[in-house]
């Protein structure tokens, strides 16, 4: 099964690409009318089609963006589309093979590879050298985002934010038990059992078993292993003995120190669960401390960087980078680049981020009044910078890997977490995928 999904994937991307080159082919005078052609500088004028890859959560936030622009641009139009986070990949997905692309849309890191392997998203680097935005957005942002576009050292993608991982926990809570601060791995594990009363329905912690559970759980396991690269030569690291045996010991949490239904949650259900409920501890990032702030109010928690191993050293998978791509099919770039521009500029950058709680792009923005009292995101900005924090660079550049991630194996963690699959066949299912990927990807790409 596992095997047959990735061919799927490739399947649909081989159509797509072909479906292009055939149109491309056949288009009267390259008029652009195909997601394979070049689309279209326009007039810098008239109206252009926003997605937004995180539609309800962030919508209100744009729409403020967006009406700031259409005021400063009174002859550009903008049509909001908010499609929520786990929809959107597949929803881009079939865009593409059906010629009907926005001409500018949310493209994290985790999904660039997938998009621009298909031709779907126009290169951005001429025209960010021109901008006003050279050199002033943050160079390991943008980096990052370059490194994921599959290999071709191009960028695809014009960072908006990090969205780091973050340990929340109930303050309340953990003085009323006598508890420290959960900063290393074994105080977590501490209070994750000492908080938990099922009887009461008290949990110490929440675990993401549905949507986005293998990135969370990669999170756990490289943070306790202390690994700092996700491959060593051409071999991934993640069933490497260190990393069975931390995936062991943070699965069986589940039921023990966690809610039965986090088998299923995915971090909307997540988030709620823990903002109504008396359970101590979340893993989630930037985006939601909003979230907790309405539901429980400064006092009741804080937000901290991943908890340390005894060695006072802390490793975290990649920094998760958003931003905004301009897809190759549009036929009024121009308008569009100046609505990416607008966004990415000291004062919207600074509001958009503000909003989401996560750390901005812009450097200017970055160094505004408001991230000194987010404190979740003032520690998460300072872990990335001080030198106390290790990256495992997850490889976002992998086409396949969007489907691994997802599809293949958040059913097989739902099955570790149940018992029904060990931690090592688990891992091991996974390592032999990702090495296989690599494999492919290095073959293509020399």
């Amino acid at each position: 099964m596992k095997i047959s999904i990735r061919r799927s994937r490739r399947a649909a991307v081989a159509v797509a690409l072909g479906s292009v080159l055939a149109l491309t082919a056949t288009a009267c005078g390259d008029d652009g009318s195909s997601t394979g052609d070049k689309g279209d500088d326009g007039s810098g004028t008239g109206k252009i089609v926003f997605w937004d890859n995180n539609g309800g959560v962030r919508t209100d936030i744009w729409k403020e963006v967006i009406a700031d622009f259409e005021k400063a641009n009174p002859k550009i139009d903008v049509e909001y589309v908010g499609i929520p986070s786990t929809d959107y990949q597949s929803k881009v997905d079939t865009a593409i093979q059906a010629d009907s692309l926005p001409d500018v849309g949310g493209v994290g890191a985790a999904m660039l590879a997938g998009f621009s392997a298909q031709g779907a998203l126009e290169p951005l680097d001429n025209r960010l050298a021109k901008s006003s935005l050279n050199g002033k957005l943050n160079e390991d942002m943008v980096e990052s985002l370059t490194a994921a576009g599959g290999g071709d050292g191009r960028l695809y993608s014009i960072p908006t934010s990090a969205n780091n991982g973050v340990l929340y926990y109930r303050t309340d809570l953990f003085k009323k038990a006598g508890l420290d601060e959960p900063a290393t791995w074994d105080k977590f594990y501490e209070a994750a059992d000492k908080l938990t009363d099922a009887g009461k329905n008290e949990f110490g912690y929440t675990i993401r078993g549905g949507a986005g559970s293998i990135a969370q759980a990669l999170d756990a396991m490289y943070g306790q292993s202390g690994l700092t690269s996700f491959w060593n030569g051409d071999k991934t690291t993640v069933n490497d003995p260190k990393n069975v045996e931390a995936l062991e010991k943070y699965a069986a949490l589940f039921k023990k120190d966690t809610p039965a239904a986090d088998l299923n949650n995915d971090f909307t259900k997540m988030v709620a669960q823990w903002d109504s409920g008396t359970i101590g501890m979340l893993n989630h990032n930037l985006g939601s401390y909003q979230d907790h702030v309405k539901a429980l109010g400064v006092e009741k928690f804080r937000g901290i960087p991943q908890p340390t191993g005894a060695d006072g050293k802390r490793v975290q998978v990649s920094n998760p980078v958003d931003g905004i791509g301009l897809f190759k099919s549009s036929k009024n770039k121009d308008a569009a680049w100046k609505f990416i521009e607008f966004a990415l500029s000291h004062a919207e950058n600074s509001k958009f981020n503000e909003s989401a709680g996560q750390v901005p792009a812009n450097n200017e923005a970055a160094q505004d009044a408001w991230i000194s009292k987010a404190e979740p995101t003032k520690l998460a900005a300072a872990a990335l910078t001080d030198g106390s924090t290790s990256i495992v660079q997850l490889p976002y550049y992998l086409p396949d890997w969007g489907t691994i991630s997802k599809a293949d194996n958040e059913p097989n963690f739902q099955k570790v977490l149940l018992g029904k699959m060990s931690a090592k066949d688990f891992l091991d299912t996974l390592a032999d995928q990702l090495n296989e990927a690599q494999a492919e990807w290095k073959s293509q790409n020399g």
